[in-house]
């Protein structure tokens, strides 16, 4: 059996706590945001300057399947410096990095570098159902093991938030669900 790689400190990757999704205007309006940003101001200091955030954006021009799923959403077809797609402010933003992506899951080299190839991922944001979901399984699939906090995560329903940890679980050990009290333990007297 091989050693583990890459550094073992763990990451919080705040996925796409945005505008877009925290507005009750918006058409992707997800109704706990608020929930999910609190649980995010209790996690994001534990972790000092292991913290990054995500954005999803549009596309400047969809392609293939994403045509027709901005066919149904065009409201959300605009540039990435639209203020639909600003981070929501917060404390947690301050000074760490972000990583924007036009796809649902953020798992790639540029989140991977952003952790600096950390093994361990803790996940919070919005919506479990999508892109935490999606975050969590390429991940988990890169090696990476990956906890969502599941009170610091929202989805478009409550039945939609608790499928989705449902699924998430089913790929125990590699992503473990967990809350933010748990992680908050697990990080006492972690260095910043």
């Amino acid at each position: 059996m091989s050693a583990a790689r890459g550094p073992r400190e763990p990451w919080l990757a705040v996925i796409d706590m945005q505008r877009i999704f925290g507005e009750p205007e918006s058409g992707w309006f997800t109704p706990r945001f608020a929930d999910a940003a609190a649980g995010i101001e209790q996690l994001a200091p534990a972790f000092g300057r292991r913290v990054v955030h995500t954005r999803f954006v549009a596309p400047a021009t969809p392609e293939d399947a994403w045509i027709p799923y901005y066919d149904l959403w065009p409201f959300a077809l605009v540039p990435p410096d639209d203020p639909l797609y600003d981070l929501v402010p917060s404390p947690s933003v301050a000074d760490h990095p972000v990583v924007s992506a036009t796809t649902f899951g953020k798992w790639g080299p540029e989140l991977d570098r952003a952790i600096g190839g950390s093994r361990e991922l803790v996940l919070a944001g919005v919506s479990t159902d999508c892109c935490v979901l999606s975050t969590a399984l390429a991940a988990a699939d890169a090696g990476v093991h990956v906890r969502v906090a599941a009170d610091a995560c929202a989805g478009l329903s409550d039945a939609d938030h608790q499928r989705a940890l449902d699924a998430m679980a089913l790929y125990a050990p590699l992503v473990e669900i967990t809350d933010v009290a748990t992680v908050v333990a697990s990080l006492s007297g972690a260095p910043g």
